[in-house]
Order: C-alpha cells, then structure tokens, then sequence
C-alpha cells in the first residue's frame, strides 16, 4: 500500500494524537468543558450534517482556504463521535478508521488484492460490493440501506436507483414525462389537505424520476435551478434600486424578462478578455 514519506506520516499521527487528545480533555468529567460533555451522538448530530453542507459549499465556491478549514470541522465530528461512543465501550477512532480501511479494500480487490478489472465496470463492481456488505447484514430488501434522514430529495434519487437495479424502472424518459404530467393533475384536482400533500408529495417523486432517467443528479440540478433563481431575483432588485417591493407583479415580470434576456446576451457574446 502506497503510504506518504515517513515524516509526512509522523506529522500526520502527531496531529491525530493531538486532535483526539483534546477532545478526550474536552469530555473529561472532571475538568472538561460543560457543553461538550453534555453532549450526545443525537445532538451533535445537526451539527455533523451542518459541517458536511459546509465542505460542500467550499468546494462550490472553489475556496480551499475555507475547504481546509470545513473539512477539519467535519473530522472533529468524527472524534467527537467516535469518543463519545469510545466512553461507552462500543467503539473508538482507531475501530472507525478500521472499518472504512477494511471496507475500501474489500470495494477495490483489483488494487488491493488479487481480481481481474477486466470484465466489469467500476459501477457494477462498487454496487455489488455494496449488495455483498447489506447482505452480510441481513438486508431482506432491496432497498435496505438507504437512510431515512437523507434529505428527501438524494432519498428520493436513492430509492428510484435501488429499484431500478433489480428491474423497477422505466425504459425510457416519455414515460415518466407522461406520469409527471398525470401527477400536477392530480395534485389540482385534490380536494383535501391531506390529499394535497400526498399528491404534492408524488408530484415531487415524479419530477425526481424525469430528472434522474436524463442522467442527472435531481440533487445537482436544483442547487443550479436554486443558484440561477437568486442570481436573476438579486438582478432585479438591483435593476429596481430598492423599490422592488412597491412594483405591480406585471412590472416584477418584466424586470425578471429584462434580466433573462441579458444573461442569455452574455452568453451569446461572452466579454473577450484584455
């Protein structure tokens, strides 16, 4: 296994040791800080999902000053898990850092160990070996495995993919297109608010699907629908010059018109560089 120069790796354990070090001292009972001792794996929970957003918005905004320093937040939720788990006997740092070692491996016997690459695509080699863990497991479903604090939309994208790979699937995009369609007209004809929100909540499932049977990330695609609409809106709030409020809806959609047309202009005509 490739392993970096034996000072780089020195330097590396030097800070796990420390990094663990103090969250040890931070937990410690007796002169511990109150709030992180108070804690447990529910409540720092919203806080390891809250670091995760965060790394991912470094890299989408393309910093890696912030993407180094979200990214060493994120590793101290491992800690903190992993030590409070660690007071109670179950697990710790070194047993977690195991696992996904073992597991990486155990996903990869073409770089570790003795398979053939040959035959079998990175996909459908990953997939098994993720089948062969959930199995292992005691998985009696295929769709086992998918957590259900995901957010709804990646839950929605997971569930349709681990349908579809045992054949429960459309074979083309009209057809979802169609059953979209069917959804927003069903959506309109409820009468109730719990049919409401149940059509709503088809209609959403049904846009997944479309999305998804292009071959994009619904996840991906609506950060860009999210990314654009408040790129356009902010345009137009600059266009009013802080009346945008007063304006009738009529004058808002022409703002927003004026906006589109000259963001497609640009694109047209991209600024030529000096």
């Amino acid at each position: 296994m490739e392993q970096g120069p034996p000072a780089s790796r020195k330097a590396l354990s030097n800070n796990l040791d420390r990094l663990l070090n103090i969250m040890a001292t931070l937990r410690n009972p007796q002169r511990g800080c109150e709030w992180d001792k108070a804690q447990t794996f529910s409540t720092i929970a919203p806080y390891t999902i809250e670091e995760a957003y965060e790394v991912a918005d470094a890299i989408e905004r393309n910093d890696m000053a912030a993407l180094r320093e979200e990214l060493g937040d994120l590793l101290l939720q491992v800690v903190f898990h992993s030590r409070i788990a660690e007071e109670a006997g179950t697990f710790g740092f070194d047993d977690v850092a195991a696992a996904i070692a073992d597991k990486m491996e155990a996903r990869h016997p073409h770089i570790f160990g003795t398979a053939s690459a040959d035959g079998q695509a990175r996909e459908e080699r990953w997939e098994a070996a993720k089948a062969a863990e959930r199995a292992a497991k005691g998985a009696t479903s295929a769709l086992d495995g998918v957590a259900s604090a995901l957010p709804a939309l990646m839950r929605a994208e997971k569930l349709q993919k681990r349908a579809a790979r045992v054949g429960f699937d459309w074979p083309d995009t009209d057809t979802p297109t169609t059953k979209l369609a069917e959804e927003v007209a069903e959506l309109a004809a409820a009468e109730t608010d719990e049919e409401r929100l149940a059509e709503a909540g088809d209609l959403l499932f049904a846009a997944v699907n479309v999305v998804r049977k292009y071959g994009i990330a619904p996840e991906d695609a609506l950060r860009f629908g999210n990314a654009k609409f408040e790129r356009r809106f902010r345009a137009m709030e600059a266009l009013a010059n802080g009346g945008f409020e007063t304006l009738s809806l009529d004058a808002q959609e022409a703002l927003w018109q004026r906006v589109k047309a000259a963001e497609r202009a640009e694109q047209a005509h991209p600024p030529v560089a000096g």
